[in-house]
């Protein structure tokens, strides 16, 4: 039987969640949990990479399991994974049901802490030239992006990408008064390696005035790198949202 878990993660402490050979991953924590509760084998497949040190708030994945699961499956599993790791939801899905391929949209979200604060230095990036930042000429950046179907400016070099098409469905900015931070919207049906990241380091650096609106635009009319990309640390990141034609 094929199932879909629904989890979420810090991925403070990890090299990403694909299995890494000398570094601990998402992938086989969850696998070796999975393991030791199911007494066999355990393979787990990903709706997609991410990052080292990179959350995930929702995140799907699914495996297959000789016999039925254990009425204390969820509590049980949830025992053995560390805290930083929790397993929401385990639902039967048809044997070919791909949580990678079969996912067609992905949100994420990219926080930014405008204030030293101890309970989010993990979740947020604490930029303290952040007041300073031009809000509005981000929102104009984020906005422009939506309108192109390539996005090669931001992708990280060397990642051996077939193409650089995505089809973007939202990308904005949003200020949060009760946490001081300000949080990047962005969904898309794909994601290329490093995109989000290099995108909000786009718009800070728009919104510190070193770039201009029209050098984004230009960068993704023509399809080149920008005069000056920056990739934001990876700690504000965290996958938000993954959507499937059958759940």
């Amino acid at each position: 039987m094929r199932y879909f878990l629904t989890l979420a993660y810090r991925g403070t402490r990890y090299a990403g969640w694909q299995r890494q050979p000398n570094a601990p991953s998402v992938q086989e924590t969850l696998e070796t949990a999975l393991a030791t509760i199911l007494r066999q084998p355990v393979e787990v497949t990903g709706c997609g990479r991410t990052d080292a040190g990179v959350h995930a708030r929702y995140y799907v994945a699914h495996t297959d399991v000789e016999g039925n699961l254990p009425p204390t499956f969820l509590a049980g599993v949830n025992s053995l994974l560390p805290d930083d790791i929790a397993v929401f939801a385990v639902r039967p899905v048809h044997p070919e049901a791909h949580a990678r391929y079969d996912a067609y949209e992905r949100h994420y979200e990219y926080r930014i802490a405008l204030r030293k604060d101890p309970f989010s230095v993990e979740t947020a990036w604490f930029y303290p030239q952040g007041r300073k930042l031009n809000l509005e000429t981000m929102r104009a950046v984020a906005a422009l992006l939506p309108q192109y179907e390539a996005f090669f400016p931001f992708c990280k070099t060397d990642s051996g990408v077939e193409h650089y098409k995505c089809s973007l469905s939202e990308a904005h900015w949003e200020r949060h008064a009760d946490s001081d931070q300000l949080v990047f919207h962005i969904g898309a049906n794909r994601f290329l390696r490093g995109m989000v990241r290099l995108i909000t380091g786009a718009c800070v650096s728009a919104g510190q005035g070193l770039i201009g609106v029209e050098d984004v635009r230009t960068a993704l009319e023509n399809q080149q790198m920008l005069p000056k990309s920056w990739s934001v640390p990876p700690q504000g990141l965290a996958l938000t949202g993954v959507s499937y034609p059958y759940l």
